[in-house]
């Protein structure tokens, strides 16, 4: 089953059949024992109305009058049936409604005694119920009177037609009202599931490309599902818009160059070979630079963390390798990092793998014997901190404002040493929303800090 509506429906029915099934059990169970209780109190009644109704006789046995005071004991198999015996179990009396019937009603009870329950006789079921009724005759009040079983019987066709009647209503109404409710379940379904079929045309719209984003108002449950999918929708035009955009600057930087190379080749010099050595240095660096612009991954709002330690470790234990001779030359180098254990960046490995190696590779670089790399996570609002510090000549600020220019960036090497590297961090910062900043590090040389946002800040 694949809709979740149809889902949800099925499970609702099969939660309210279970409950209006128990609960329809339970009433009528609950009426059955009613229903006898209030006919053994009846029988109880007739019984007791029989003893108040018998007479005595001048010999002190016990007579019954004309007529009786119920009027069903008069009426041969009108259903309502009496008898009275002595404790032997020797007959005193029988109501005319057991006319032609071969039923005994119980008896044999002790005095103040008191039976009921189901007897089933000549194809009938009778409730019954017994009183053991103690007799004493005028004259002889010394003397102990016997005792007699009043015991009344009634068949229980009616009771189980009222039963019947009851059942019958009862699963109707409890059909009904299941209905009903599965009814307005399925409206309050339909109103509940209307944001995600609205998702769902959103999407499609901006699958065909008539809008760009989800714009519904949605309710707040459903918001952090649909600003993440904004987010990983703008994250997707970003990147589109960014690799069209190296796209353009890459063949707008390569016209000098090959401008150079057709004007050289049109009207060859003696020294050809030296004078295409630089515009095929430059086209190099140009398509290098661009092809790192073009890998960075940017903003990836559904991005795994990324640990910074062992990645600061793995890069370091790199370039410890690339410059052993200055690490073991005189007064030697080392490398600090002062990043906490856990630390993480949520984004893509290779754009942090990217940062660090630049920045670190020109630490190493322009360091005499210090370098530091140190990460934290600050607060208000919610972001990443990394800087990388040495002990250097450092970056004069004229020529750092020209690094972080959008034009030098582009030119792939606006200052030696710190032009293709620094550049390619400066453009992932920004694909990430992030800030980049330039200065000196507590023992003069050059401090580069980078500020990159994270994700659940406010």
């Amino acid at each position: 089953m694949r809709s979740l509506r149809l889902r949800l429906l099925a499970a609702g029915c099969l939660v309210l059949g279970s409950f209006f099934g128990l609960a329809g059990l339970t009433l009528d169970r609950a009426f059955q024992e009613e229903a006898y209780q209030g006919l053994q109190e009846r029988l109880q009644a007739y019984a007791v109305g029989l003893v108040a109704a018998a007479g005595t006789a001048p010999d002190g046995t016990l007579i019954m009058p004309r007529p009786l005071p119920e009027a069903r004991f008069r009426t041969p198999g009108s259903g309502l049936y009496a008898e009275i015996r002595r404790r032997d179990g020797s007959l005193r009396w029988r109501s005319p409604s057991l006319q032609g019937l071969p039923l005994e009603l119980p008896g044999g009870l002790e005095a103040g005694e008191q039976r009921h329950g189901i007897l089933v006789r000549e194809g009938l079921e009778l409730a019954w119920f017994a009183l053991g009724v103690p007799w004493e005759g005028a004259g002889v009040a010394a003397a102990p009177g016997p005792v007699y079983t009043f015991a009344v019987a009634e068949e229980t066709t009616e009771l189980h037609r009222r039963e019947a009647r009851f059942r019958r209503r009862l699963w109707f109404w409890l059909a009904g009202v299941a209905l009903l409710v599965l009814l307005v379940q399925g409206v309050i379904l339909g109103w509940e599931l209307a944001p995600m079929r609205q998702v769902a045309q959103e999407l499609d719209a901006v699958e065909a490309g008539r809008q760009e984003r989800l714009e519904g108002e949605y309710p707040q449950e459903m918001r952090v599902l649909t600003d993440r999918l904004n987010a990983l929708l703008a994250s997707q035009r970003e990147r589109l818009e960014r690799h069209r955009r190296v796209l353009g600057d890459l063949a707008h930087s390569l016209k000098t160059p090959l401008a150079v190379l057709r004007g050289l080749a049109e009207r060859p010099p003696p020294d050809l070979p030296a004078q295409m050595r630089e515009p095929l240095r430059r086209m190099e660096e140009i398509v290098a630079y661009q092809l790192q612009r073009a890998a960075a991954a940017g903003r990836q709002p559904m991005a795994a963390p990324v640990e910074l330690l062992p990645l600061a470790r793995r890069v370091r234990a790199s370039l410890d390798k690339v410059y052993r001779d200055k690490i073991r030359g005189k007064g030697g180098m080392r490398c600090e990092l002062a990043v906490p254990s856990g630390l993480a960046f949520h984004g893509d490995p290779g754009d942090l793998l990217e940062l660090l190696g630049n920045l670190m590779d020109n630490a190493y670089k322009w360091c005499r014997h210090r370098v530091r790399v140190a990460a934290s996570l600050a607060e208000g609002p919610r972001r990443l901190v990394l800087e990388v510090a040495d002990d250097g000549p450092g970056i004069p600020e004229e020529e750092a404002r020209r690094v972080l220019a959008r034009g030098v960036r582009g030119s792939a090497g606006g200052v030696e040493g710190h032009g293709l590297g620094l550049a390619v961090v400066a453009d992932i910062v920004q694909v990430h929303g992030g800030r980049l900043e330039l200065g000196r590090s507590p023992w003069g040389g050059a401090l580069v800090r980078l500020e990159l946002p994270e994700p659940g800040g406010p």
